[in-house]
């Protein structure tokens, strides 16, 4: 393995295990959706005191669960990055301040991330280029 080489290193796999990590991160962060005390403790926040609080807090936590599984599986891996890359969009710059050098890092991270996936796809290792390939073995 040369370290100095523009070559890849382990391509499929950095990628699969990247993948997996991030969906796994976010589906710990959706899985809040089911704790009803965590979830009221976001209603008190300044953010979300209007009509419309409780369903965008429901809503965004589903779409970190269901993009975060996605993502992990490697299924409708576009569609669970642009899920994700929307929600984390919207928690950065309309939950937080939109301060992407500090306090709002961590949500734009994920947006990075998941257009990285939504750019470069699942990768090998995933179940939608098990189901989707196009290329069949002669």
């Amino acid at each position: 393995m040369n370290l100095f080489s523009t070559s890849p290193i382990w391509p499929h796999y950095g990628l699969a295990f990247i993948r997996v990590f991030v969906g796994a991160f976010m589906v710990y962060h959706g899985w809040e959706v089911f704790d009803d005390e965590k979830m009221n403790t976001y209603l008190q926040w300044d953010q979300f005191k209007d009509a419309t609080a409780v369903s965008r807090i429901y809503v965004g936590k589903s779409a970190e669960l269901a993009g975060g599984l996605l993502l992990s599986a490697g299924l409708w891996t576009r569609v669970a990055s642009l899920l994700i890359a929307v929600t984390m969009f919207y928690i950065t710059f309309f939950v937080g301040t939109g301060k992407i050098w500090y306090e709002d890092q961590h949500p734009f991270m994920f947006v990075l991330l998941a257009l990285v996936f939504f750019f470069i796809g699942p990768g090998k290792y995933s179940l939608d280029h098990l189901l989707y390939n196009k290329k069949q073995a002669a």
